[in-house]
């Protein structure tokens, strides 16, 4: 019998599914952590419970299923062990003895909504950009290309880590870089405040000073992303991004 802790929202959904399952629901020391909600309820739960093994599943009152994705047919490929685990790496952002831990990205943003940050950027201890004049700066994993630095570049990468700089006014380049690659920031006019994934509060970084960004040694244990970041059932939440003809039929089939 496996012991699982089971967070998110809506957890009456799912439970007694787990619980016919064999699983024992417990508090402390448990062996799968199971992530009930959407993108936000597992980057919560990486940063609540590093190291311990996740299993996401989408809340299907926010984010309908396709059929292939029912909660019972995930449960069901779980405890057949038929359900892949993938190592997926995070970031970690450095200030001075601060630092904070990405699974999706880390950013650095300016603190001061009213003005521009200006920062220079080195990469592998090479200068990059002298100044850059923006919002904000910051890299992606490769799992985190498709929220915060997809919104910035308009693209998604499958290889490496993501640098991306929002709303610059310079023509800078958005890169995607090795994953032994280590960016560091200076902040020029500031402040800028650095905000890992979904947290609520950031490290402050006063003007003049550096912040690194880069691979964290730690990584992070998932199981069945494949199933939670499914493009059918992204379709069934999203059909407004579908083609039009494609739209109608999407409708009428589920009319």
């Amino acid at each position: 019998m496996m012991k699982v802790k089971l967070v998110g929202k809506n957890l009456d959904d799912i439970a007694p599914l787990l619980l016919t399952r064999g699983f024992e629901l417990v508090d402390h020391d448990p062996e799968l952590l199971i992530a009930h909600g959407g993108d936000g309820a597992l980057l919560s739960a990486e940063r609540d419970y590093p190291g311990l093994p996740k299993f996401p599943i989408r809340d299907k009152r926010t984010a309908p299923l396709c059929e292939e994705h029912s909660y019972e047919d995930q449960l069901d490929d779980f405890c057949s062990g038929n359900m892949k685990a993938t190592d997926m790496i995070k970031l970690c952002g450095s200030f001075r003895d601060q630092s904070t831990l990405g699974l999706n990205d880390v950013f650095i943003h300016n603190s001061d909504r009213a003005r521009a940050m200006r920062y220079r950027v080195w990469i592998d201890d090479e200068l990059y950009a002298n100044e850059i004049v923006g919002d904000a700066v910051g890299m992606s994993t490769i799992h985190g290309s498709t929220a915060y630095y997809r919104s910035i570049t308009h693209s998604i990468f499958r290889v490496g880590i993501g640098l991306a700089f929002s709303n610059s006014t310079e023509v800078v380049n958005h890169l995607v870089l090795p994953e032994t690659s280590t960016v560091r920031v200076r902040i020029v006019r500031g402040p800028g405040t650095m905000i890992a994934d979904n947290t609520s509060y950031g490290i402050e970084i006063p003007e003049g000073e550096e912040v690194v960004i880069k691979k964290a040694k730690g990584h992070a244990l998932i199981y069945c992303i494949e199933s939670f970041m499914c493009q059918r059932c992204r379709v069934l939440r999203h059909p407004s991004k579908l083609p039009m003809d494609c739209r109608c039929r999407h409708i009428k089939a589920h009319e």
